[in-house]
């Protein structure tokens, strides 16, 4: 894979970024701060990780100063070569969590599920993963730093790269190994667990061996503890279907009495579907098609115009006479007496008020209350009075509005019989009867017909209150079928069911058993008691011989472990040196040329062990094989960085991924880093390769330089009251002398 842009948004300081990359070798040269190490990121990001990771890490890489929208965008366009031809294609990720998207289109097939697209880019670079790619075609100026101060960091470095950054089977081993340590120290103060559990067979297999012998005197009480298990759980037997059958008694008695409850319940439901029925048949045959109050009001009224019409035919049968008298209404004479005691009560009321506000004589305030009173009882005398008059000429406004009434004259009175008489002949035309004693008997029999209706209703509420009566068959079948239910279930309990006072006798007999089994169960604590006290405890012996088991089977697998614990540790050393043989011989092929070239032919013969993967290059001076790590710092850092172009031959295979290298040669002097650049140059033909640097002495031999510009924002705030420059008088105090050789060691 050959990245030919790299374009970056909201990745720390690249707010938006744009580069072009050569296919060969490019140079991306900056000052501190200018972000090259940023893009070495975005890189490892665009290339490995899932887009819709979230957390800290993506979190820290939005600028500083950035709306919370801002999420990083990393875009590249790249070319792969392969034997059919060269492929092209367009990666873009963006990093928005839950809200990610991810596009990546390869000769016009377009891929947007995050999974897919990380499966696809794993297989143009050849290498799985993030992680796999930092240790091996991702390279950091710092991880050769580290080398100078760890003398075991470039073997651990190796091994990371080859197994993928996977160092399991490592772990694995000093599990193993500590493991074993913990199972076979034989020492007295920290042993191990085989030489515990061996101690602890030998230990109780001696305790065992002398509660056995000492088991025998407690057979006889043992034979007798059994036999008073035996008679206890006899009784306990016999107890048990006593209870069983008393049971059943009192399960009759209550099924009985259900039974009785269930039957009372059927009798009134039967009454009372009888009585709903009895009642449907009435509201169908009701002797009048009217209703009962309808009935009665026309008879009411038929009886009203059968006594008027009687009594128009009496005026009519006799001659009319006119009653002459007169009622003399007085004239009214209250008047008088309510304007007296009007005045006597205005004078009275004066004179008491006068008494209070002037402080007169008291009997000037009683004789004023005293004309009050009686102005009080000349009203009401007044009011009767006139009361009196008025009820007077009313009387006789009413009699002379009889008089006029009976004196009518004959005609009015006829019209008023024709009119009455037509009005009852329509009346009884319209319930459809002869005359006022057929309305008379229908309207009895109605009333006895309702009435025995509503006696109906009132046996049927007192027998099932308010249930309806559609429910009433229903509940009644319900009963009957319980009945059957609670019959068959006495059936069922047999004979003891049909037993009289078979309760009172099994409760008698329940008691008596109890009583048996207290004594027996005396019986069996006395044995037990006897058995205690024996001085031997055969639950001990019997513990310590399960315990001598359990210690056996312990140690059995203890061994057993140890055992596996070996064959894995064999298993796994021959698995790594089968895998460590071929990338090790594999590195050294790789290394040899490298390493040649980096040292100027000083260090041509490169040995990698197979099992400690420790590096190890044949010196002209000694004449024989030297550590990487006794080297200097420079010499070091040429080893690793031409065992790391080695690993990513080693596991891609076939796959080309772009090398990134973010100024390793920080260490070399400039004849050496000019070799590694000339190597890095040569490499570039296979293997895209980025060089990210602060120098400018690589530009020369790079196809492409691309230049980043450092920060260039300033702080222009006033100093704070802590942080003034300090003045001459707010110099530090002069360090003491270092002692002799520190300057040499700093």
């Amino acid at each position: 894979m050959r990245i030919s842009r790299l374009r970056v948004r909201d990745v720390r300081v690249h707010r938006d970024l744009d580069v072009e990359l050569a296919p060969g070798l490019t140079v991306v040269r900056g000052p501190n701060e200018s972000g090259k190490s940023t893009l070495q990121r975005a890189l490892e990001l665009a290339l490995f990780r899932r887009v819709t990771a979230g957390g800290a890490e993506i979190d820290a890489l939005r600028p500083w100063g950035a709306g919370d929208d801002a999420r990083p965008w990393i875009g590249l366009e790249f070319a792969q070569e392969e034997l059919e031809g060269t492929r092209r294609g367009v990666l873009e990720k963006d990093f928005r969590g839950g809200k990610a998207t991810v596009r990546l289109e390869i000769d016009g097939t377009t891929t947007t599920d995050p999974a897919r697209a990380d499966e696809i880019l794993a297989d143009l670079t050849g290498i799985p993963s993030e992680k796999f790619f930092r240790s091996t075609a991702s390279v950091r100026h710092h991880e050769l730093d580290d080398l100078g101060r760890d003398e075991g960091a470039l073997r651990d470095r190796l091994q990371q790269s080859i197994s993928g950054a996977d160092r399991g089977t490592s772990a694995v081993k000093r599990k193993l190994e500590k493991a074993l340590r913990d199972l076979e120290t034989r020492g007295e103060k920290n042993p191990g667990r085989l030489r515990v559990a061996e101690e602890a067979v030998t230990r109780t297999a001696r305790i065992v061996a002398d509660g056995e012998a000492a088991l025998a005197g407690l057979e006889r009480d043992r034979d007798v503890l059994v036999l008073a298990r035996e008679h206890r759980a006899q009784v306990e037997a016999t107890l048990a279907e006593r209870r069983s059958l008393l049971e059943k008694a009192r399960q009759a008695e209550r099924l009985i009495a259900e039974r009785e409850v269930a039957r009372e319940r059927f009798e009134r439901h039967r009454q009372a579907v009888a009585a709903s029925e009895e009642l449907a048949a009435l509201e169908k045959s009701h002797p009048s098609p009217h209703a009962l109050p309808v009935l009665h009001q026309v008879v009411e009224r038929l009886r009203g115009l059968d006594r008027e019409i009687g009594e128009l035919r009496a005026v009519l049968g006799g001659a009319p006479t006119a009653v002459d008298y007169e009622i003399v209404v007085p004239e009214p004479r209250y008047k008088p007496f309510a304007w007296l005691g009007l005045v006597l009560a205005v004078g009275g009321l004066a004179a008491a008020v006068a008494a209070v506000v002037a402080a007169l004589p008291v009997y000037v305030s009683i004789g004023g209350l005293g004309a009050a009173v009686v102005a009080g009882l000349l009203a009401l005398y007044a009011r009767s009075r006139r009361r009196a008059a008025f009820d007077l000429r009313r009387q006789k406004e009413l009699r002379d509005d009889e008089i006029a009434r009976r004196l009518r004259g004959r005609s009015q009175l006829e019209e008023d019989l024709r009119r009455k008489e037509a009005d009852m002949a329509g009346q009884l035309a319209a319930i459809g009867l002869a005359d006022l004693a057929a309305g008379e008997d229908l309207l009895s029999r109605e009333d006895a017909h309702v009435q025995a209706m509503g006696r109906l209703r009132a046996q049927l509420e007192g027998l099932v209150g308010k249930e309806p009566v559609e429910t009433l068959p229903a509940i009644r079948d319900a009963a009957a079928l319980e009945i059957e239910q609670k019959t068959g279930a006495l059936e069922a309990l047999g004979p003891i069911a049909k037993e009289p006072r078979a309760r009172e006798r099994l409760e008698v007999e329940v008691r008596d058993q109890e009583g048996a089994l207290e004594r027996a169960r005396d019986d069996e604590a006395g044995a037990r008691a006897r058995v205690e006290q024996n001085p031997v405890d055969a639950e001990q012996v019997a513990g310590e011989a399960e315990r001598l088991a359990g210690w056996r089977e312990e140690l059995s697998a203890l061994q057993r472990r140890t055992r596996i614990y070996r064959l894995a540790l064999e298993a796994i050393g021959r698995a790594e040196q089968a895998t460590m043989r071929r990338a090790t011989r594999y590195l050294e092929k790789r290394m040899r040329g490298d390493l040649d070239r980096l040292t100027d032919g000083r260090y041509r013969r490169v040995r990698v062990d197979d099992a400690s993967l420790d590096i190890a290059v044949r010196s002209p001076e000694r004449g024989d094989w030297v550590r990487a790590d006794d080297l200097s710092q420079g010499t070091l850092d040429a080893v690793y960085l031409a065992a790391r172009i080695g690993l990513v031959r080693l596991v891609t295979q076939d796959r080309r991924p772009p090398l990134v290298l973010d100024d390793p040669f920080v260490t070399f002097d400039d004849v050496r880093a000019a070799r590694a650049f000339e190597i890095l140059r040569d490499l570039s033909s296979d293997l895209q390769v980025i060089y990210l640097t602060t120098s400018e002495r690589y530009d020369a031999l790079a196809d492409r330089v691309v230049v980043l510009a450092g920060p260039t924002a300033r702080d222009t705030g006033p100093f704070e009251a802590d942080d003034e420059p300090a003045g001459p008088a707010d110099a530090a105090p002069a360090r003491p002398a270092a002692p002799a050789g520190a300057a040499a060691a700093g």
